[in-house]
């Protein structure tokens, strides 16, 4: 099941329930080569420069595709605490966080969190695209589940 979390204007919030150790899937979401694994809305590619686990300060870019149009975005890590969070900013326009907590040794509650209230046109972000990354973060979640299903 994934839950949606009340996270104010110009933010959008999804919680989920994932059977795996918060270690691992910690490590997944710290490796910036592997998201095209855990993406759901179908824009993330595989080519990513950067390094491979980051930490805060690091930077790294990712080749995306939208509408069937290439480009490429450079995000800057902005929170990283081992096992419980890494957020990225993606440009001036919007952070991506992930935050996690132990349930016990083999569950991880994980909640993913699309912000974008430092955006200029935050209104206008949100209109546009802001249903379309709330189904984007449930399937990144749902696909988490079922990896460790």
């Amino acid at each position: 099941m994934i839950e949606s979390i009340p996270a104010g204007e110009q933010q959008i919030s999804r919680r989920a329930i994932v059977n795996a150790p918060v270690a691992e899937i910690f490590a997944l979401v710290a490796s910036p080569h592997r998201h095209h694994e855990l993406d759901g809305s179908g824009t993330v590619g595989a080519n990513i420069s950067g390094p491979e686990r980051v930490q805060l300060g690091d930077t790294f870019s990712t080749h995306m595709k939208m509408f069937g149009i290439p480009y490429k975005t450079t995000s800057k890590i902005t929170q990283f605490a081992e096992n419980q969070i890494i957020e990225w900013q993606v440009g001036n326009v919007a952070k991506w966080r992930w935050e996690f907590r132990e349930i016990d040794s083999s569950t991880t509650e994980v909640t993913e969190t699309w912000d974008i209230r430092a955006a200029a046109g935050a209104k206008v972000i949100e209109k546009m695209m802001g249903k379309r990354n709330a189904n984007g973060i449930e399937e990144t979640l749902r696909r988490l589940q079922e990896r460790y299903a």
